[in-house]
């Protein structure tokens, strides 16, 4: 009984630890983790291997997995980069193994996890910012050795009344033939699986199967097998949570679940020559550090062989689950709420979108004098802006710094810029130009160049890179032709607010001399207003989009200020 409990109390500490340290890592890291996927995660090679870096530092691929999600759902990362993030997720999750093995199971070090709980619990307690984080983490951390002492204790009792010959004989034991020993391997490779599904937590089966083996309860090879069940396990918690979740989310659960099973296939035909190759090794090194290289190994062989193979993986994937959703409702996915960051460059390339479509109507409607894509489009802004307005109602974090801070501000302006634009598009239609009315001409030929600027913008943004979209801060760097595209369209708009009110005295004097009726005189004056008004709106959406109008906005408010008596 106390054997029981002393296993069952070790790998409870052990989860608790790896809990609370992945949660002070998370925190520690705060939306470095973001940019540093961002901008890893140009190929699919490297994503794999800054994924395994970056899972390495935090302690947990789900918050990788996750964040990935929201990165290729806002549209800064392709499926095929995703896939190489949450590969290398794989293969960062095996370090604890080596944790374990390198140091949990030999040394009882629960005289030093003590004082570090402590340490680590004060600063948690009593700091604030990366200083609790930083305490979250370290009190987690000796958690974990705590609890892998724990363990280490329970499984000392365990070998005295388990032998490895209690359990199944494997492939590559002495004296095991090909039938029993198959049937001795998938019998292993099914209690790993439920060991993980009932933990949920791969690397605490794996740490109690090192131990086990410390302790003499299981063979080299039985740990193997179990290693191999273990690794398909973890797929379960991630089926388990793609229940529900959007399209994105459920092509990422199922490619990490055929990466797994495929993975395990390799391993499973392997084993009887990986397992004489293990026996080889063993003369000269611990079986403990041999079962951490053999997970580590396991996933990374899975990686060597779908990587190279990530365009048709994504296509089978995408056709096992094709998407029913629109582009709007695949970016403005509720599991991106979790992360500001992504949250709002989700919204900041939606509005991009909606600018320049809109925009690229506009500009056809006064080049042709029609209207109907204008009016088409417009409708579907109205519904877009409505999601994106309720989308950033319901952010769950407020962003970390101030950089962040100014980019969501700046957002917010572009936002209801954009919004304010979309009303006017859709009171009123543009009206046809009169070879009598040069003033008309003008301000139809400003709009219409404020437009295209706009429309050059726009493209930009929904095409940059999720290295500039992540790392920039407001006020980032952009390109000469975007800069030259933003500055002519100010100019534009400008050059038409001046021009409006001439056109306003100059129309209202041509109904005293006769050449307008009264009614047409205003229908006039309120079209010209209009285009003033798209303009105006149009060009700041974009500026704000870029991240050059903030400062602008609050130089103005000053100004406003200062002048009231």
């Amino acid at each position: 009984m106390s054997t029981a409990i002393a296993i069952l109390g070790g790998v409870g500490l052990f989860l608790l630890g790896m809990t609370v340290m992945t949660d002070g890592l998370k925190a520690l890291a705060g939306s470095a983790l973001r940019t540093a996927l961002g901008a890893a995660a140009a190929t699919p090679l490297s994503g794999a291997f800054w994924g395994a870096i970056v899972t390495l530092l935090v302690q947990s691929s789900s918050a990788v997995t996750m964040t990935t999600i929201g990165l290729v759902n806002a549209g800064l990362l392709t499926f095929p980069q995703g896939l190489g993030l949450v590969f290398g997720a794989n293969v960062g999750t095996t370090g604890t193994a080596w944790l374990v093995a390198l140091i949990g199971v030999r040394v009882s070090l629960s005289a030093y996890a003590l004082p570090l709980i402590f340490v680590g619990a004060l600063a948690k307690l009593l700091g604030g910012g990366r200083i609790a984080a930083a305490g979250g983490a370290l009190a987690g951390f000796a958690l974990v050795l705590y609890g892998l002492t724990t363990l280490q204790q329970g499984m000392g009792g365990l070998a005295e009344s388990l032998h490895p010959s209690d359990l199944p004989a494997v492939l590559g034991a002495p004296g095991v033939g090909w039938s029993a020993g198959f049937v001795g391997l998938m019998t292993l490779i099914a209690i790993g699986l439920a060991m993980t599904a009932v933990m949920q937590s791969s690397t605490a089966a794996i740490a109690v199967t090192i131990s086990a083996f410390f302790a003499g309860a299981v063979s080299l090879e039985q740990g193997m097998a179990l290693i191999i069940g273990q690794n398909i396990g973890t797929a379960t918690s991630s089926a388990l949570a793609a229940i529900g979740a959007s399209t994105t989310a459920k092509r990422l659960a199922l490619a990490y679940v055929l990466f797994k099973l495929i993975a395990a296939l390799i391993a499973i035909v392997a084993f009887p020559f990986t397992a004489t190759l293990m026996q080889n090794f063993s003369a000269s090194v611990d079986g403990m550090t041999l079962l951490a290289a053999y997970h580590t190994a396991y996933n990374v062989v899975g990686v060597a062989v779908l990587l190279p193979a990530t365009q048709w993986f994504t296509r089978v994937v995408e056709r096992l689950l094709p998407s029913r959703q629109t582009p709007l409702q695949r970016a403005l996915d509720p599991s991106v709420l979790a992360s500001p960051v992504i949250a709002v460059e989700t919204v900041r390339r939606v509005l991009a979108d909606v600018l320049a479509t809109n925009a690229a109507s506009v500009s056809a409607a006064l080049s042709d004098s029609g209207g109907a894509a204008a009016a088409r489009d417009t409708t579907e802004a109205v519904v877009a802006l409505a999601e994106a307005r309720d989308f950033l109602s319901e952010l769950k974090e407020h962003p970390e710094t101030e950089a962040e801070r100014l980019r969501l501000t700046s957002i917010l302006h572009a936002l209801d810029h954009t919004s304010r634009l979309v009303d006017v598009l859709a009171n009123g239609e543009f009206p046809q130009q009169t070879a009598d009315a040069p003033l008309d001409r003008r301000t139809a030929e400003l709009c219409g160049r404020a437009m295209r600027a706009v429309q050059a913008v726009g493209r930009s943004i929904t095409t940059e890179s999720a290295l500039s979209a992540q790392a920039a801060p407001i006020g980032w760097s952009i390109s000469p032709e975007i800069a030259a595209a933003l500055a002519d369209g100010e100019g534009a708009a400008r050059e038409l607010d001046d021009l409006q009110r001439n056109h306003r005295a100059a129309t209202l004097a041509s109904v005293a001399s006769g050449q307008l009726a009264a009614a047409d005189a205003f229908a006039r004056i309120e079209a010209a207003g209009r285009l003033d008004r798209i303009a105006h709106h149009a060009w700041r959406s974009a500026a704000h989009l870029l991240g050059r109008g903030v400062q602008d906005t609050a130089l103005a408010v000053t100004a406003r200020v200062e002048r009231v008596p």
